[in-house]
């Protein structure tokens, strides 16, 4: 036998505080009584006034309590083994690592964009968000990384997503064809549907073709959103030291300060050539519920099936013995019957 749910046990705590409450509650009452006399003789006067009835009472309600906490904790006992299906669909998350991404210029904070783009991908790698569907990260710069393959262990994909940052890809630039193209490559390529991927970035490709990689996506069956990440006014990119301190601004080899800003237009073409959408990071992350709501709207498949051990539920019986006590205690009178004289004589 186990339970399910084992901090409902604690309920069998309150036993000794209700049996200490009712304990003193009745010596409360003998207490009080005694004051008008002779004990003995105040309970041969008194009317009925039964301390045992009343002690029986608080018996079968702490032994309903005892019977609640049990069947709350949810006792399960035998097994069996059940095929389990979950259904889904396969999302690929990319994010951008380039340097451009440490732009500063996210509100409110400001934080850099890279910041922003992991907690919008925290708050979606949920149970709660995704239940069932199989999660990707493709990390990607001047080149792409399969960060993390598909997977439906969402403790696992959230842990490589906090080791993301600019120097994961050491190769310079933004390749968001690339990006597009080895996400692509990392779904099951038999399949012409149930694939999604999200695309975070500020959208400053260099020279990839990402509208010609989301046209060869769609015709393998991939749906892109892209939310774009940055002002479209321009940021400039800070440059830090290893300590961790800003030191400066990147410059060309001019020598003028390299202003990064999101291209709001490839990331439309990107979306639209895949039947996707486009939309700007906002600070509370609406983008993502929206674009999840899409999700939900597709067609699911089955991604997998495991034979898993179940146990069976057996709260039924504490509850029921719970219940029976309760009934049990509410028709127990307090006090018992006193013959009257004249009863007594005929």
């Amino acid at each position: 036998m186990r339970f399910y749910e084992p901090f409902y046990l604690l309920g069998i705590l309150l036993i000794p505080v209700f049996a200490f409450f009712f304990w003193w509650a009745i010596a409360a009452k003998k207490r009080l009584l005694a004051r008008f006399g002779d004990m003995p003789l105040v309970m041969r006067a008194a009317s009925g006034i039964s301390f045992g009835r009343q002690a029986g009472k608080a018996v079968l309600l702490m032994a309903a309590v005892l019977f609640l906490s049990l069947a709350a904790a949810r006792p399960q006992i035998g097994t069996r083994m059940e095929m389990m299906k979950r259904e889904g669909v396969d999302i690929f998350v990319a994010v951008d690592v380039s340097k451009s991404m440490l732009a500063m210029d996210v509100k409110p904070g400001p934080i850099s964009r890279l910041t922003k783009a992991k907690q919008e991908i925290q708050s979606l790698i949920t149970p709660d968000r995704l239940k069932g569907d199989r999660v990707g990260l493709v990390a990607f710069a001047g080149s792409a990384i399969i960060q993390c393959p598909l997977t439906l262990d969402y403790s696992a994909a959230r842990m490589f997503l906090d080791i993301i940052d600019v120097d994961l890809v050491p190769t310079p630039g933004t390749a968001i064809g690339d990006a597009i193209r080895r996400a692509t490559d990392g779904y099951v390529q038999q399949e012409r549907s149930h694939k999604v991927l999200i695309l975070l970035t500020d959208g400053e490709d260099q020279g990839t073709d990402p509208i010609g990689a989301a046209e060869d996506a769609r015709k393998k069956g991939v749906r892109i959103y892209t939310v774009g990440i940055g002002n479209p006014d321009g940021e400039p990119i800070p440059m830090y030291n290893m300590r961790g301190e800003r030191v400066g601004f990147k410059k060309d080899d001019e020598g003028n300060v390299v202003v990064s800003k999101m291209d709001e237009t490839t990331l439309q073409k990107i979306a639209l050539a895949t039947g996707g959408k486009f939309y700007r990071c906002t600070p509370s992350e609406l983008e993502l519920d929206k674009i999840y709501e899409e999700i939900t709207g597709m067609e699911k498949k089955e991604l997998e099936g495991k034979m898993m051990l179940q146990y069976d539920d057996r709260f039924q019986w504490p509850l029921a013995a719970a219940m029976l006590f309760i009934v049990w205690e509410f028709f127990v009178p307090e006090r018992i019957r006193v013959r009257k004289p004249q009863e007594e004589r005929l």
